[in-house]
């Protein structure tokens, strides 16, 4: 059964507030990057604002979602399918363009599954330097728990002139930069896939096509999964509990830090919260991942 759609109407709201209005939030070293549940329904009609749902399930969107939502496709929209990489500058303008989005502003992303691919759209705008950009906490997920409303209207764009700043290659880590920290240990890895994919008992996700060769993980690296950090109703977790999750797994701010997992979507999830919410000054999200280590001819892998 699909959602609920209700039918409310919104009256206008003047400028966005700079920061999150849960004061839950405010302990995390950006909060500026989440808004929650309440601040997005007090600001729907903002006139500055963009709301885009990046789904695992991009059906998700057609069966109802935030009013005022556009929805965007990864497996097309926020990927180069030839050159298997993330956008080029030239491909990026163009979707900021057609989705009606100026330099000036506020992008919010969500979607399912806690945010997985909100996440790695989050990390790409972030890559062509759109400065205000931030996750609606708990996601598509958490909007549905609260009741809040849907609806099927795709709202009406009008195209604007982006022009994106050129990539920023350091929110990247590249086969070259992971080859050296698991040969002399001068980064942290965090493997965020799940246990059985981090022993190498599942090469990929059950149903999820891409995959490898080998089973195992990166020689060094910690098994983190992004799951850990958020809570059962998708939001993530104080900002407390995830330094000792990542401390604990010896994974310090006083290193570089490169997060992956298959594709990429998952590890940039854990690269928001090791960059944004604890404030780790140097993290790279290595969107290789495991579908580029894994099917390497003889890149070292461990298994336990």
């Amino acid at each position: 059964m699909g959602p609920r759609i209700h039918a409310r109407l919104f009256r206008e709201h003047g400028a966005l507030p700079q920061r999150v209005e849960d004061s839950s939030m405010e302990s995390y070293k950006h909060p500026e990057t989440l808004v929650d549940a309440d601040w997005l329904m007090a600001n729907l009609e903002a006139p500055s604002l963009r709301i885009v749902e990046v789904d695992v399930d991009a059906y998700s969107y057609e069966e109802g979602h935030i009013p005022g939502a556009i929805g965007w496709d990864w497996s097309h929209q926020l990927c180069d399918q030839l050159r298997r990489d993330i956008l080029s500058q030239e491909a990026f303008e163009r979707l900021m363009a057609d989705s009606g989005i100026s330099r000036d502003t506020t992008v919010i992303l969500y979607g399912d599954n806690n945010n997985w691919f909100a996440a790695w759209a989050f990390w790409q705008l972030k890559i062509y330097g759109h400065a205000d950009v931030r996750m609606l906490n708990g996601g598509r997920r958490k909007w549905l728990e609260l009741d809040l409303p849907l609806t099927l209207d795709v709202p009406a764009l009008t195209k604007t002139e982006y022009r994106a700043t050129a990539a920023d290659a350091t929110q990247r880590a590249f086969l070259v930069d992971v080859f050296k920290a698991a040969s002399d240990r001068s980064a942290g890895l965090v493997d965020v896939r799940s246990p059985a994919e981090f022993s190498g008992e599942l090469l990929s996700p059950p149903g999820l096509p891409e995959t490898c060769q080998r089973g195992g993980h990166i020689p060094g690296a910690r098994s983190i999964p992004w799951g850990k950090v958020c809570r059962e109703d998708g939001t993530f977790k104080s900002a407390s509990e995830l330094a000792a999750l990542y401390a604990n797994a010896g994974i310090l701010p006083n290193r570089p830090v490169f997060t992956y997992c298959r594709i990429g979507e998952r590890s940039s999830h854990s690269w928001y919260v090791l960059k944004y919410l604890l404030g780790y000054p140097d993290v790279r999200n290595y969107d290789g991942s495991w579908t580029e280590w894994g099917n390497l001819v003889s890149a070292p892998i461990e298994k336990p």
